[in-house]
């Protein structure tokens, strides 16, 4: 079936989503028979305008086809936006930039939550409300110690973060708004606590508890480097590094993750399961684990000299030579993050007096990026993970907890959007359709007949 889809201006009205005005409407056509369907189109503050084809299937027996979900809106958010071709992110309208150099991560916290900046008052009191509740049960302790020593600090957060629901998610209702922003407030809080003991118990270290006099980024440092037997006092550079790596980490939309906390939840799931799933996701090394990948390839290349080689096998679509932090699925310019962690990098090394050899090896990269008619034509600018990787090295992370202390990041976009989803008007079970290509209907053969 051939079809031609065609636009028609219509006097502004309200979509039943309530917020979404329909100003146009699209034409769907079969050329085969001739017959149109009208689908209105949804415009949003900014950005493209979407299809609304919830009623595709019910009008034209139709489905859309759309793998990785590359043009298709699943929901309607005024969390985050995007433009990628600009290098644009906004959260809540507010420019990333002006975000990480004049906030910090909990007011952004706060920000995601709730949608506005908090005044003196709230910020000091939402600040206290989490630190309140940075200690975790006991029992976590001895559910700690049935994993391996050597077990990956990924899988330990996905199964203990699941584990909470066992702790604290026996009476949470998710319809009431004051148990929501409660399991907000202790997801937020709990989940460096959990990443530094699970860097503790790999090492074997005591379990450091959390000093709630000190900041958020302040305490998670404590814990991870922390010992009973010496006083570690919290380098500031080092903090603010931490601080603001978490901003530029909080949310970035609709991404894989974000999505399957929002489809997790769709089913009514405990939070705390939902998140765990949103934490599973993000494991995976096309999501989460790309900055720990541009440290092995900066690893890899080892000098200057070797640089111009590596480019040209990077070039060579016959080689499987990748570079790893350029390019990004959503950005087709300069990542806006890429910029500030930059300059995070060279302010943690200039004033600790560090010299790190990865350092000019991503420099050239990125001077070739940007100048490279290549790399241009393909869009490759360096993205977020590019810098942050030699930046969580020199504040001392181990490389198998980069993606740990992105997930304690990103805790408060899935929990924001977990959160939007469950006060849509439009709130429903997600279930994807399918473009079935198995065997069609066919009778069973007993095992003694069978060819």
């Amino acid at each position: 079936m051939k079809s031609v889809l065609r636009c028609n201006r219509l006097r502004p009205c309200m979509s039943r989503l309530g917020s979404i005005k329909s100003t146009k409407t699209l034409t769907l056509k079969d050329d085969s028979t001739g017959k149109e369907w009208k689908f209105p189109v949804l415009s949003g503050t900014v950005g493209p305008d979407v299809i609304d084809v919830r009623k595709l299937y019910a009008q034209a027996d139709l489905f859309t086809y759309d793998p990785g979900y590359t043009s298709t809106g699943s929901c309607e958010s005024a969390i985050t936006y995007i433009d990628g071709d600009k290098g644009i992110l906004l959260h809540r309208g507010y420019p990333i930039e002006q975000l990480a150099s004049q906030s910090d991560y909990l007011e952004v916290c706060y920000l995601l939550l709730n949608g506005e900046l908090p005044n003196a008052q709230q910020k000091a009191e939402f600040n206290k409300d989490i630190m309140s509740h940075t200690m975790v049960h006991e029992k976590i302790r001895e559910f700690l110690s049935g994993f391996r020593r050597d077990s990956h600090p990924m899988a330990i957060m996905v199964g203990v973060v699941g584990a909470l629901s066992a702790f604290y998610g026996a009476h949470v209702d998710i319809r009431n708004k004051e148990h929501r922003k409660l399991v907000a407030h202790r997801l937020i809080a709990k989940l460096p606590t959990i990443a530094a003991w699970a860097y503790k118990y790999s090492l074997g270290e005591p379990f450091m508890y959390p000093r709630n006099d000190l900041t958020f980024s302040e305490n998670f440092l404590y814990m991870m480097f922390g010992t009973p037997c010496a006083e570690y006092k919290v380098n500031p550079v080092l903090a603010r590094a931490t601080d603001r790596l978490m901003i530029l980490h909080a949310d970035h939309e609709q991404n894989a993750s974000t999505s399957t906390v929002r489809m997790a939840g769709s089913s009514g799931a405990n939070p705390y399961a939902s998140i765990a799933a949103g934490i599973a996701s993000l494991w995976g090394p096309a999501h989460g684990g790309a900055n720990e990948a541009v440290l092995t390839m900066l690893k890899e290349i080892g000098s200057l000299e070797k640089i111009p080689e590596f480019v040209a096998r990077a070039k060579n679509k016959n080689d499987h030579t990748r570079l790893m932090g350029f390019g990004h699925r959503v950005y087709k310019n300069y990542d806006p993050r890429a910029k500030i962690m930059a300059q995070s990098c060279h302010e943690v090394l200039g004033v600790l007096g560090l010299h790190n050899d990865l350092l000019p090896l991503a420099i050239e990269l990125e001077r070739i990026s940007l100048s490279d008619p290549y790399f241009k034509e393909k869009k490759l600018y360096p993205n977020v993970d590019f810098y942050s990787g030699i930046v969580l090295n020199a504040i001392g992370i181990p490389t198998n907890m980069y993606t740990v202390l992105f997930a304690i990041s990103r805790c408060v976009g899935w929990i924001a959007h977990w959160n939007e989803s469950l006060e849509s008007p439009e709130f429903k079970i997600s279930r994807p359709r399918q473009l079935y290509i198995g065997s069609a209907q066919r009778d069973f053969v007993p095992v003694d007949k069978r060819k």
